[in-house]
C-alpha cells in the first residue's frame, strides 16, 4: 500500500542530513531508521552541504544591511534638517510679510 506524499520540516532534514555526514549509520541503517528512501537523504545531504556556506555568510550580509539603513537614517535625518530649516525661513517670512497674525487671517479666509 502507497504511504503517499509525506513532507518534513526543515529541523527534520536537517537532522537526518547531519546524521549521514557523520557517516555513523550507513545509508541504508538511515533509511530504515527514519522510514525513508537512501536518495531522500543524500538529497537533505547535498543541500546542506551546499547550503553551509550561506551561514557563514549571514553575518557579512547582516552587517552590510546595518551599514545601508544607517546611511538612509544619516541621508533621511538630513532632509528633516533641511526641511525644518526651510520651514522655519518660510514662516519668518510669512511673518514679515503678513504680520505676527497671519495664520489666523489665513485660515479665516479659507
Amino acid at each position: 500500500m502507497n504511504k503517499g506524499r509525506r513532507k518534513f520540516n526543515a529541523a527534520f532534514k536537517a537532522k537526518v542530513a547531519v546524521e549521514a555526514l557523520k557517516e555513523q549509520l550507513t545509508l541504508a541503517e538511515l533509511a530504515e531508521k527514519y522510514d525513508l528512501h537512501p536518495t531522500q537523504i543524500t538529497e537533505w545531504k547535498k543541500q546542506l552541504l551546499s547550503g553551509s556556506e550561506q551561514v557563514f555568510d549571514q553575518g557579512k550580509k547582516a552587517d552590510s544591511e546595518a551599514t545601508d539603513h544607517q546611511e538612509e537614517k544619516d541621508e533621511l535625518y538630513k532632509q528633516i534638517g533641511q526641511l525644518k530649516v526651510e520651514n522655519d525661513w518660510l514662516k519668518k517670512k510669512s511673518e514679515q510679510v503678513y504680520g505676527k497674525n497671519w495664520k489666523d487671517g489665513y485660515s479665516k479666509q479659507g
